[in-house]
């Protein structure tokens, strides 16, 4: 077909070129509808389509997500595998993406803080201005605080007053006729009173009539009258007024029960079967007591008693039946109906109890519990209840005595009838009582008990000898009953023996206690190393019960097994120390370093117990005798030159130190001797005591520590004390104290700069130090301000290098806002479990809100947690000063003394500064106080 130039729309004649898709270059996929194709025709295939893209030069696009699957891969890498190594190339460029977001991520967010930053510092919040003023209030004393006065509305506003405000003037007539309200006339008039106290009224001349109905308005009147007097007054001296209740009136009229319909049809089901099973089975006893129950539930006690009357008489033989009748009925018809009981079941013990507690009257009790003896001799119980109506010791011996007869294996009656008789008579009815029941461990122990009693009486002509003989006596009792036990194949357990012994402590019976312990604690034991933990492990046991006699004589047992075990020794003096007395202390101690002479720490106990109680000479003629058996002892050096120091003797403790340094010779001696020159202000000796120390034992960092302190803070050389810690750096990096003295020198020397690069290197050479993290964080603090971004970025990095340090997170949690600290208290908490230090912190914490008892809750917990920690004690005592008694604080003195702290920031400074030297725990303790800010 030619084309016809003049006619630019001859191409919509034209047929269209094969597999012509219109719009297909717009994105189109080429659809017709089915009126114009019919039902039959299809689209055009992919192929079609592909092949047409061809034609137009057009290129296929792959899908982007085919990249992501390794076994999808698109063009050049169609036809490979996916091996190992493109894995391992895949996740190295997923590495690099990650690190590439990440960086990004960082400045953003910085950028970010920075922007949320600076606009909190051009609109700070509320809370943030006030925070200063929410700061001053924990200074706010208890009376400044109750004498604020209450908020109220000083706008002087006039305000409109509403509908139920308004006032309206009374008129006369109400007032009038209110003013008579409460009077009634006594008296009567002329016609009154000559018709007889009737009025007359006019009538048509039939006769006089009485107006009853005026009589009864005044009656009426009088009765209100008399009602309101009562309910509005009180009962009066003369007791003859009473007072009207209407709560309380209402109240018992609330207490009636009103059942429900439901209620009511259960009843009457339960009812029924109740019925249905008395009948169908009359001698169950239990049917009957249920039946009656149920109708003394619904109110109806008439026939509750008819019914239990019934089961009486088809079930006469049981006793449970009689007492349920017996306490349906009153009184005098429970007596009746137990009479009756007897005949029937004359062996009940319950019914014959339950017979005399009806009774009121003494004796009518004793001969009722005398008639059931005469019935049931035989019975443990009844002899006890007629025993214990005895008045008079002497009756109750004799029934006693009849009772042992009749009832010989009764080991109650036994040892009632050994207390009520004389020591010597008592004797023998324990031997009778033992021959009657040998299988008895009761007896064995109350004869024990009998012989401490009588050794322990206290008689003037009685002798330690012999008194220490009949103690013995207790021993070799015991131990025959014991013997006499396992004859009769009676196998009591070591812990059922150690029960009875905490048992006989617990009464008053230390001796026989004692003599269970020695007698039975060594019992299914064969190996040595088996009866030693075993025997530690009861010994703390009952400790930890609060049975300290049973623990020292566990402890004095094992001791004679095992006298060379040091740490036996220890265990037994401490138990002395905490609930013993001094003498029996050092008598303890003095056998201890008889049986383990080289035992360092036994001889400085026993010299510091006699210097504490003022035995200067005593505690000295110790320590020689300890110098005797370990001439190169370090400890007992160095205690001795603390004696002589503390008591004035500086010559003797210069020239002590001088001899230990040429005996003993070790580092801590040349420490402790320049340390007493410096206390003595002889700084140029300590200097050269140093120097000579340092060349012997260069690894030792103390004297570093001692040498740059004596520059920097007595002969104020700071160059020679940077030296000075700088070597001690150099001989010992991984000291974390040496890095903090030179970093705080530095810091005092106005060099902040060269103070937190020295924390830095520190932080390098011993990793994960959470002393060396906080110092950090107070230079920041220091140089910066306590809320400033640097210490809270600097205590951040330090909780995740050392996530569970309690110091770091007491830090953290004074660092937050008030209101966010109690949350955070709670995370320290969980990631420190428990640190002492996160203990003392909540306790402030509840202390700056008032909450004395909580506070006073949680300081204890942290002195139990490590009593070892002075600060914690410090803090402790403060808060008792400002909120408790003079009691309180010397329980807490009292504890502190004996628990003798040596660590802690405040109490290591306090105390080793040289002005308090010599000072007690309670002097030192006052001075932390003192120093806690």
């Amino acid at each position: 077909m030619s084309k016809d130039p003049k006619n630019k729309l001859a191409f919509l004649s034209m047929p269209a070129p094969a597999s012509y898709v219109a719009g297909l270059g717009r994105g189109a996929s080429g659809f017709t509808t089915r009126s114009d194709i019919g039902p039959a025709r299809e689209g055009p295939s992919e192929e079609v389509i592909a092949e047409a893209r061809a034609k137009r030069g057009e290129e296929e696009q792959p899908d982007p997500e085919q990249f992501q699957d390794p076994d999808n891969e698109y063009g050049l890498f169609a036809g490979m595998t996916y091996e190992a190594d493109d894995e391992e190339a895949d996740r190295i460029y997923e590495q690099v993406d990650e690190a590439m977001d990440s960086r990004r991520k960082i400045r953003r967010e910085a950028r970010e803080q920075d922007e949320l930053n600076k606009h909190r510092a051009e609109r700070p919040k509320i809370q943030q201005q006030f925070a200063d003023l929410k700061r001053g209030l924990s200074s706010v004393t208890d009376e400044e605080w109750e004498s604020i006065p209450e908020v109220g509305n000083l706008t002087r506003r006039k305000k409109r007053r509403g509908e139920n405000d308004r006032t309206y003037v009374v008129p006369d007539s109400v007032i009038v006729g209110d003013r008579s309200k409460g009077e009634f006339e006594s008296a009567l008039d002329a016609g009154q009173q000559a018709n007889g106290g009737f009025e007359t009224p006019a009538t048509d001349g039939s006769g006089t009539l009485t107006n009853f109905v005026e009589i009864g308005q005044a009656r009426d009147k009088l009765l209100s009258i008399k009602l309101d007097q009562l309910s509005s007054s009180t009962a009066s001296s003369s007791g003859l007024s009473t007072s009207i209740d209407p709560k309380g009136y209402l109240t018992s009229l609330s207490s009636i029960q009103i059942k429900s319909d439901a209620e009511i049809g259960d009843i009457k089901r339960a009812r029924m079967l109740f019925d249905s099973l008395v009948k169908s089975n009359p001698k169950h006893a239990p049917g009957w007591i249920a039946a009656a129950c149920l109708e003394e539930h619904a109110g109806r006690m008439v026939a509750a008693r008819k019914i239990i009357k019934m089961g009486c008489e088809q079930c006469p033989k049981s006793e449970d039946v009689w007492l349920e009748a017996a306490r349906l009925h009153n009184n005098d018809d429970a007596k009746v109906i137990l009479a009756n009981a007897v005949q029937h079941v004359g062996q009940s013990v319950k019914i014959w109890l339950a017979a005399a507690d009806l009774e009121h009257d003494v004796k009518a009790k004793k001969r009722v519990l005398r008639k059931a003896l005469e019935h049931i001799p035989t019975s443990v119980r009844l002899w006890k209840e007629t025993v214990n109506l005895e008045s008079s010791a002497p009756d109750a011996r004799i029934l006693l005595a009849r009772a042992v007869e009749v009832i010989p294996a009764s080991v109650e009656l036994w040892l009632a009838l050994a207390r009520l008789e004389t020591p010597d008579k008592a004797k023998s009815v324990l031997n009778k009582a033992r021959k009657s029941v040998p299988t008895s461990h009761e007896i064995w122990i109350a004869a024990g008990r009998l012989l401490e009693q009588e050794a322990t009486r206290e008689d003037t002509g009685k002798t330690e000898d012999k008194r220490a003989k009949e103690l013995e006596a207790v021993d070799k009792t015991i131990e025959a009953g014991v013997k006499e036990l396992r004859r009769h194949q009676v196998l009591l357990t070591r812990d059922q023996w150690l029960k009875e012994a905490e048992r006989c402590e617990s009464e008053g019976s230390p001796r026989t206690c004692e003599a269970i312990v020695k007698a039975t604690v060594g019992m299914e034991l064969e190996e040595d190393e088996d009866r030693y933990d075993t025997w530690v492990s009861d010994a703390q046991s009952a400790l930890g019960r609060g049975h300290i006699g049973t623990a020292r004589a566990i402890l004095a047992y094992a001791l004679k097994f095992f006298p060379e075990r040091r740490d036996l020794w220890r265990l037994a003096a401490d138990l002395e120390k905490t609930h013993g007395t001094p003498s029996s202390l050092d008598a303890l101690l003095s056998r201890a370093v008889e049986h383990v002479p080289n035992a360092e720490v036994l001889w400085l106990m026993r010299a510091k117990e006699r210097w504490m109680q003022g035995d200067v000479a005593g505690a000295r003629e110790v320590l020689v005798k300890a110098f005797d058996t370990n001439p190169e002892s370090e400890q007992i050096w160095l205690a001795a030159v603390k004696l002589e120091a503390e008591n004035g003797e500086l010559g003797v403790a210069r020239e002590l130190l001088g001899r230990a340094r040429s005996v003993a010779d070790t580092e801590r001696i040349w420490m402790k001797s320049a340390v007493f020159e410096r206390q003595q202000s002889q700084y140029t000796s300590a200097l050269q005591t140093l120097s000579t120390a340092i060349q012997k034992f260069p690894k030792f960092p103390k004297l570093y520590m001692i040498q740059g302190q004596i520059y920097a803070q007595h002969l104020k050389n700071v160059p020679a004390a940077r030296t000075a810690f700088a070597n001690g750096i150099k001989a010992c990096p991984k000291e974390p104290t040496l890095w903090i003295l030179a970093s705080r020198l530095e810091e005092h020397d106005g060099k902040s700069i060269k103070a937190r690069a020295l924390l830095e290197k520190a932080r390098l050479a011993v990793p994960k130090d959470e002393r060396l993290w906080a110092e950090s964080a107070r230079v920041e603090e220091r140089s910066s301000g306590a809320g400033s971004a640097q210490a809270k970025s600097m205590l951040a990095r330090a909780l995740q290098e050392c996530p569970t340090s309690g110091l770091l997170w007491s830090m953290s949690i004074w660092a937050e806002p008030r209101p966010t600290r109690k949350s955070r208290s709670v995370d320290a908490l969980k990631k420190s479990s428990d640190d002492p230090l996160i203990v003392c912190t909540v306790a402030r914490l509840f202390w700056q809100e008032r909450k004395i008892e909580k506070a006073r809750e949680w300081f204890r917990r942290a002195v139990k947690a490590d009593k070892d920690l002075g600060d914690v004690w410090g803090w402790w005592l403060k808060f008792e000063k400002q909120h408790g008694t003079e009691e309180y604080q010397e329980i807490v003195k009292r504890e502190c003394e004996s628990a003798e702290p040596r660590h802690g920031e405040v109490w290591q400074s306090v105390n080793k500064d040289d002005r308090n030297v010599g000072k007690r725990v309670r002097e030192v303790l006052e001075l932390v106080c003192e120093a806690l800010a």
